[in-house]
C-alpha cells in the first residue's frame, strides 16, 4: 500500500512540474504573439491607413488639381493639376470623387501627425545641449538671499516670469533675469522663474525649499508657494552689454507727464543709458526722455505710442538734450517685461460655447494663443499635445481638449466630423507661401530655427510641397463648408493692426478686456515663439511649377470666400 501510494505521489509531482512547465510556455508564445503584433499595427500605422469614411467635394476643389493619396510616397508633379482640359481624360476622373478626398485628408492628417512626433523626439537633443552650454558659463554665480513664501496671485517679485516645465535649472533663471536688468531671481515648483527688484519680506523655513530644478538634479528651485531667491547683481553687470534697449521713436509728449507717468527723475547730462537703467530698477517697461527729464511707465490710452511724428521733431537724433522743455519727446523700450497681461489661469466653470482655434500648420497658430492667452487671462487649449509648447508656460496644452477648461481649441484638422465638433470657431489664414516655408522650417529646426539649404535642396521639398498646397486649400473650404459659426482673420491683418483685429477676436470669444491690457499684449507681441537666427535673404525656394500649383488655390480660396460673404484674400496673397 505504501509503494503504490509513494507512487502515485513521484507521478502527481511529475503532472506538477509539466503543468508549470507549459504555463510558462503558454505565456511566453503569448508575449511573443502580443509583441509581434504590436509591431505590425505600428507599422500599419506609420504608413498613415486612410479611414474609409467619405465626405462630398466641396464645389470650388472641381476647378483645382489636387493630389493622388496613393501617391504620397512618390508625388507627383504640378503637371498632374486638373484643368479644364484635363478633366477630360478618363484616368483623372477617379481622383476627384467624395472618397478620394476624403481619403487624401486622412492621410494628409496621419502625415502631418507623424512628422509632428518625429520632430518632438528629435527636438530633444538640441535643447538639452543647449542647457548643458548655458549651465557651465554661468552656474550658481548669484547669491544665495534665502527661501521666501510665494503666492501666485499676490507674486513678491512682480517682473517677469518664465517657465521650463522640463529643463529649469538655477542658472537659466538667474541670467534671464540678469539680462532684463532684475536685481533678484526667484524659483518656485521646480520649473518656475520669477524676476524682480525688491526682495520679498515674508521669509520661510529653509528646508521648505525642497523642490528639485526639473533641468538640474540635485540644485532647489524653491518649493510649493515658496521661492528659492538668488540676488543676481554680479550678472546684472556682466550681462549690461547684451541688454536690448529698443528706441520706440519720437512722439508728442502728454500734457501733464507726471500724471501719466508713475516714476520719474530729473538729471543734469542725462542719458538713455541712465534713463533706461532707472526704470528698469523701478520695474517700467517704457523710459521717456524729455531734456534732462526722464520718465518712467506703461503704454496706455492717454500715450499709446501708436502716433509717432517725424523724427526731425526730436532734432533727428537719440541725443535727450535736444528735447529740452519741447512739447515732443523720445521713447525707449527698457529690457523690463511689462507684467499687466501675464497673469493667465483656467477657465473656473466650464466654457458652455467650443470654440476652435483653426489653421494651417505654419499659419501662426501659436502667435495667435500666445495673443489671446494675454489678451483674455485664459488658457488655450490643443487637439494636440505638443511638449516644446507645454515647457514653455502653455499649460493648457497637456489639459484635455474638450475638457472645456480652455477659452479655444488649438487644431489643424479638417474633416467634417472634426469641424462639427465645435460650436464656432476662429479661422486662422495665411499666406499659403509663407506658411508652407514655415511649417518646413519647424519641421526641420523647431519652432524657432529655420531649415538648412541641405533641407530645401533635398527631395523633400518639393514632395512636401505637392502634397501640403492642396491641404492650404482644403483646410479653408471644408471649414467654410462645415463650420457653424466663422471668424476669419488673415494672419497679415492681425500682424499689421494687431489692436483692432484682436479686439475683435476677443469679443468674439465673448470676453470683455481694458485697453490698457491689449496695449500690453502689443508690448509683448513676440513672445517666445519668434523665430531668431540667420535667415536667408532673397530666398526662393518655389519653382515655377509650384508656383502654378499653389497660385490656383489661393484664387479657389479667395473666390470661396468671397462667396461666403467674408472679405476676399490680402492683395500680398495675389499669385506672384
Amino acid at each position: 500500500m505504501a509503494k503504490a501510494f509513494f507512487r502515485l505521489q513521484k507521478f502527481l509531482r511529475r503532472i506538477q512540474f509539466l503543468l508549470f512547465f507549459l504555463t510558462a510556455a503558454y505565456l511566453m508564445a503569448g508575449s511573443l504573439l502580443l509583441l509581434q503584433r504590436t509591431r505590425l499595427v505600428l507599422q500599419q500605422g506609420s504608413r498613415g491607413t486612410p479611414t474609409n469614411q467619405a465626405l462630398p467635394v466641396p464645389e470650388e476643389m472641381s476647378r483645382v488639381g489636387i493630389i493622388d493619396p496613393r501617391a504620397l510616397q512618390n508625388p507627383p508633379g504640378p503637371r498632374l493639376l486638373v484643368g479644364l482640359d484635363a478633366l477630360q481624360e478618363p484616368a483623372l476622373e477617379q481622383r476627384h470623387s467624395p472618397h478620394w478626398l476624403m481619403s487624401r485628408n486622412s492621410e494628409l492628417r496621419q502625415l502631418r501627425r507623424r512628422w509632428f512626433h518625429r520632430f518632438t523626439s528629435d527636438q530633444e537633443p538640441l535643447q538639452t545641449a543647449g542647457f548643458k552650454a548655458m549651465k557651465h558659463t554661468v552656474e550658481h554665480k548669484g547669491t544665495y538671499m534665502g527661501c521666501f513664501t510665494h503666492d501666485s496671485r499676490e507674486r513678491t517679485l512682480k517682473g517677469a516670469v518664465f517657465y521650463d516645465l522640463r529643463k529649469m535649472t538655477v542658472a537659466h533663471c538667474q541670467e534671464a533675469c540678469a539680462e532684463r536688468a532684475y536685481s533678484y531671481a526667484g524659483l518656485a515648483y521646480g520649473a518656475e522663474c520669477y524676476c524682480g527688484n525688491t526682495l520679498p519680506a515674508a521669509a520661510a523655513k529653509p528646508e521648505e525649499c525642497n523642490s528639485e530644478c526639473k533641468g538640474e538634479k540635485g540644485a532647489v528651485c524653491g518649493g510649493v508657494n515658496r521661492l528659492s531667491v538668488y540676488g543676481v547683481e554680479q550678472l546684472r553687470a556682466a550681462a549690461r552689454p547684451r541688454r536690448n534697449v529698443i528706441y520706440r521713436g519720437c512722439f508728442r509728449a502728454p500734457e501733464n507727464l507726471t500724471d501719466t507717468f508713475p516714476a520719474s527723475l530729473i538729471q543734469p547730462n542725462l542719458t538713455v543709458e541712465m534713463c533706461s537703467e532707472f526704470c528698469s530698477k523701478k520695474e517700467f517697461p517704457l523710459a521717456v526722455i524729455r531734456g534732462q527729464e526722464c520718465y518712467c511707465g506703461y503704454p496706455t490710452r492717454r500715450f499709446s505710442l501708436h502716433e509717432g511724428t517725424a523724427g526731425r521733431h526730436c532734432s533727428g537724433t537719440h541725443n535727450a538734450s535736444s528735447t529740452a522743455g519741447g512739447e515732443y519727446c523720445l521713447v525707449y523700450q527698457t529690457p523690463v517685461q511689462d507684467t499687466r497681461c501675464t497673469d493667465r489661469k483656467f477657465l473656473t466653470t466650464k466654457s458652455k460655447v467650443f470654440v476652435a482655434l483653426s489653421s494651417f500648420p505654419g499659419a501662426g497658430n501659436t502667435w495667435a494663443r500666445h495673443l489671446i492667452e494675454h489678451a483674455t487671462g485664459y488658457y488655450t487649449g490643443s487637439y494636440y499635445f505638443d511638449g516644446a509648447l507645454y515647457n514653455k508656460g502653455f499649460k493648457g496644452e497637456k489639459d484635455h481638449w474638450r475638457s472645456r477648461r480652455t477659452i479655444c481649441v488649438k487644431t489643424h484638422e479638417s474633416g467634417k466630423t472634426e469641424i462639427e465638433m465645435f460650436d464656432s470657431a476662429i479661422l486662422l489664414i495665411r499666406n499659403p507661401y509663407k506658411s508652407l516655408m514655415a511649417e518646413f522650417n519647424r519641421k526641420y529646426a523647431g519652432h524657432l530655427g529655420y531649415a538648412t539649404d541641405r533641407n530645401w535642396k533635398s527631395k523633400e521639398w518639393p514632395d512636401f510641397v505637392n502634397s501640403y498646397a492642396s491641404w492650404w486649400a482644403s483646410h479653408v473650404l471644408e471649414w467654410l463648408k462645415y463650420g457653424k459659426r466663422l471668424l476669419v482673420v488673415h494672419y497679415e491683418d492681425l500682424k499689421q493692426s494687431l489692436i483692432p483685429k484682436l479686439k475683435e477676436m476677443v469679443e468674439f470669444l465673448n470676453v470683455t478686456v481694458t485697453e490698457d491690457r491689449l496695449l500690453c499684449v502689443e508690448n509683448n507681441r513676440d513672445g517666445n515663439f519668434k523665430r531668431s537666427g540667420a535667415k536667408q535673404k532673397n530666398f526662393e525656394p518655389f519653382t515655377q511649377e509650384m508656383k502654378a500649383l499653389i497660385n490656383r488655390y489661393i484664387l479657389t480660396v479667395d473666390e470661396a470666400l468671397r462667396g461666403r460673404n467674408f472679405s476676399g484674400l490680402p492683395r500680398e496673397y495675389v499669385p506672384r
